[in-house]
């Protein structure tokens, strides 16, 4: 699956790419450049951040879907309790 970002999130990311280099190294990075590292990180590092981000999904997914039945349970057989109850209570 290849992972694609809007044209606003790619020139953003773009935009943060330039700032870094800027700040934190000693030769500033282009415009073209910084799409290419973008593209790079992207294509390389992507897929394992995006498989763990499917991962922790499934794996909360799972975790709810293990505790529907005590959200939703409901006790079987219950009609005839009621009128136990009532009768205890006399």
């Amino acid at each position: 699956m290849t992972i694609e970002i809007s044209r606003e999130l790619r020139q953003q990311a773009i935009t943060s790419i330039e700032r870094y280099f800027r700040e934190n190294m000693e030769e500033p990075i282009g415009n073209i450049a910084a799409g290419a590292l973008l593209g790079f990180f992207i294509e390389e590092i992507g897929p394992t951040i995006y498989n763990k981000a499917v991962a922790d999904v499934q794996e909360r997914l799972q975790a709810r879907v293990s505790e529907v039945d005590l959200e939703v349970h409901e006790d079987e057989f219950q009609y005839w309790r009621k009128f136990d109850k009532q009768k205890k209570g006399r």
